[in-house]
């Protein structure tokens, strides 16, 4: 009962939480717009039937049934057809109706007498900060949270005490727990390490950090070293000798690196066999931006390599092949692994609480990512239009050629209907991946 209770929790923590991301979200968009003086009709969280709303000086704010994000409706998100254009008839064909009907819904939310509160009408700069506004609003929710982790709870950190010793060499991809009958002994326990025993010096060299003493080790391959550890309140000498051992190369991401013939890189370094014990070490604020771009890099790289990803998700929702853990996940699977991060009894309820908050930051930078994707619905598709106008207006100006006047973004929307459909897609794939393939927690 109380691993069902903790599921239960982990899940409405992240769920709510995901609910306030978007509500921010929107707010960074919704906030720029008042102070430039649109109207903004609508601000919803969610899509479907509105399940609750209420107007407050001309905006309709509301709760729609299916909470998968959020939106603000601006007056004027596309201009109107330029004086002298042929009007399009919806038997044109199916795009040319998307186009006619987008155009008349944002016509239809210019009031009488706010004929000037529309979006199109703004400079360029003030759009920008308007689509920026929601991104940015995720960027600053994750540096919240990565304060709060760093700074606050504190992040696991290896010391250079010992809390394991392996008795045996194992191949790096083995997931065996114990030694085989005729197992090759360890380098650690022919030397004599102990658990509990703590790493004073490497190869003559005074370790103050766990990486410090692996990188030594690493670059000592086949070469006898000494090791000092204390044990006992006493200095005592130990001799190794690293062992070669083949490890993957990966990226920032911890995902291996493959080469150009599709083959998975590797790089050889010697090994020991002893792990360090973790304690939580609260990091400094200046810790954390390095952790949000980090993060940030991590899920650009997935985004660019989406396509090859998602065809990796469906292999492995579809057949026997075993999911990539750092793949792309839904929100069914995010629900899961929020479940599961509340019902690990081997850590503290902090350090899961702390967990929770790092999903939630994880989330909140793929949200600002992924919308400034340069396509349309998303924000970075009104960057995009805002930037073109800019340089079109420019270029007029430096050759003398009458004002364009403003892009007419309403033309894209068939290509933002085919994006719609796509992510509608990737969103079922992921549902129905995260259902019978789902990706769990170590």
């Amino acid at each position: 009962m109380d691993n069902v209770f903790l599921y239960i929790a982990g899940v409405v923590i992240v769920a709510v939480g995901i609910l306030l991301s978007i509500l921010l979200h929107e707010t960074g968009h919704f906030i720029p717009a008042k102070l430039f003086k649109v109207h903004v009709g609508q601000f919803m969280v969610g899509f479907g039937k509105t399940l609750w709303s209420r107007k407050i000086r001309g905006t309709e704010f509301g709760v729609k049934a299916l909470p998968l994000g959020g939106y603000i409706s601006m007056a004027g998100m596309y201009p109107p057809m330029k004086p002298g254009g042929k009007a399009r008839q919806r038997t044109n064909g199916f795009f040319q109706t998307l186009i006619q009907d987008a155009r008349t819904a944002s016509g239809d939310t210019i009031l009488p007498g706010n004929e000037d509160r529309v979006f199109y009408k703004l400079a360029i700069w003030k759009r920008i900060i308007i689509m920026l506004g929601g991104p940015f609003m995720n960027l600053v929710i994750a540096f919240v949270l990565y304060a709060i982790i760093l700074c606050g709870f504190g992040t696991a950190t290896a010391t250079t005490t010992l809390t394991e010793v392996d008795q045996c060499v194992l191949p790096a991809t083995s997931t065996s727990t114990s030694c085989p009958a005729n197992y090759v002994e360890s380098p650690a326990a022919k030397a004599g390490f102990k658990v509990g025993d703590k790493i004073v010096s490497v190869d003559g060299t005074k370790i103050s950090s766990w990486d410090q003493a692996t990188n030594i080790i690493e670059k000592s391959a086949g070469t006898t070293i000494p090791v000092v550890v204390l044990r006992d309140g006493k200095d005592v000498t130990l001799s190794t000798t690293p062992v070669p051992s083949t490890r993957d190369v990966t990226d920032a991401l911890g995902n291996p690196i493959k080469n150009w013939s599709g083959n998975t890189e590797v790089h050889r370094v010697g090994f020991v066999g002893i792990a360090p014990t973790q304690t939580l070490q609260q990091l400094p604020l200046s810790a954390v931006p390095t952790e949000v771009w980090t993060n940030t890099t991590g899920v650009a790289a997935i985004i660019v390599n989406l396509p090859q990803r998602l065809v990796g998700v469906a292999n492995a929702a579809f057949g026997s092949g075993p999911r990539d853990p750092n793949g792309p996940i839904g929100l069914v699977g995010v629900g899961r692994i929020a479940g599961q991060i509340a019902t690990v009894h081997t850590a503290t309820l902090a350090e899961r609480f702390s967990a929770l908050l790092g999903l939630l930051a994880s989330l909140n930078i793929a949200l600002f990512v992924f919308n400034l994707i340069p396509l349309m619905p998303l924000d970075g598709g009104h960057i995009i239009g805002a930037l073109w106008e800019g340089l079109k207006r420019g270029f007029a100006r430096v050759t003398s050629r009458p004002d364009p006047g403003p892009v007419d973004t309403a033309k894209v929307v068939p290509l933002t209907f085919a994006v719609v459909v796509v992510l509608g897609a990737m969103s079922l794939l992921l549902v129905y991946a995260d259902i019978v393939k789902p990706i769990t927690i170590n």
